[in-house]
């Protein structure tokens, strides 16, 4: 009976997805408020993430994060990556900076590297925590081994001046690679400048490691993830 209920839920589910990427977002948000209202974690996220968009809605920055924290309440990591950049920028009423870090730290700690990068960004500013290079360089490492492509640009940058970590031409050649073929920010002109600097050794560990982990990482992307924190 229960797989039975569950089937019908992940159908239910789907279909409202479906509804989504069609642009029916009225008929979309119906569909994931019936569902969230019985405790579907991820209809509860999605339909976060309409009020939040104003699809099939009003926009209601309110509304959204009381969804996302139900959802995050049940573990959904997305959720609670969303729930934590909203409240360090919401406005006065919303804004609740401590809330904010619990929650993004819980969701780098579960493995979402949007959330990684937003906490190696605290980190990085000293906002909501401690400043600390070293630990900020760690988690855009963590964020950059999921293919998250800002954080792989970070690490090359790190690894290129040693901040937070110790100079390494090899590693700042590798995750400046990574970054730059998908044009982030100034990750080839950082990457050229590092060349000019490596022997013939370096660059052919450099080659080696880039295909390796290349091959490793995927794009990590999601319409409804709010990144970087902002201010």
């Amino acid at each position: 009976m229960i797989a039975a209920q569950n089937t019908t839920l992940s159908s239910d589910l789907e279909h409202a997805t479906r509804l989504y990427s069609k642009g029916q977002f009225d008929a979309a948000f119906q569909a994931f408020e019936a569902l969230a209202a019985n405790g579907d974690r991820d209809a509860q996220a999605w339909l976060a993430a309409l009020h939040a968009n104003g699809e099939g809605c009003e926009a209601n920055l309110q509304r959204a994060m009381q969804w996302y924290e139900k959802a995050a309440l049940q573990g959904h990591t997305q959720a609670q990556t969303n729930l934590g950049a909203m409240l360090m920028s919401a406005n006065a009423s919303l804004h609740n900076e401590a809330e904010g870090v619990r929650w993004i730290m819980l969701a780098a700690e579960n493995g979402d590297p949007f959330a990684q990068a937003n906490l190696a960004s605290l980190y990085a500013k000293g906002r909501g925590v401690a400043q600390d290079d070293t630990a900020a360089t760690q988690w855009y490492r963590r964020a950059a081994e999921q293919g998250h492509y800002p954080s792989q640009a970070r690490v090359g940058f790190s690894y290129a001046t040693g901040r937070g970590v110790e100079r390494d031409r090899v590693q700042a050649f590798v995750w400046l690679s990574l970054a730059a073929q998908h044009g982030v920010g100034n990750a080839l002109n950082a990457l050229e400048n590092v060349l000019g600097d490596m022997s013939v050794e370096e660059k052919r560990a450099g080659a080696s490691l880039f295909d390796q982990w290349r091959s490793r990482t995927a794009a990590s992307t999601s319409p409804a993830r709010l990144m970087p924190v902002p201010g």
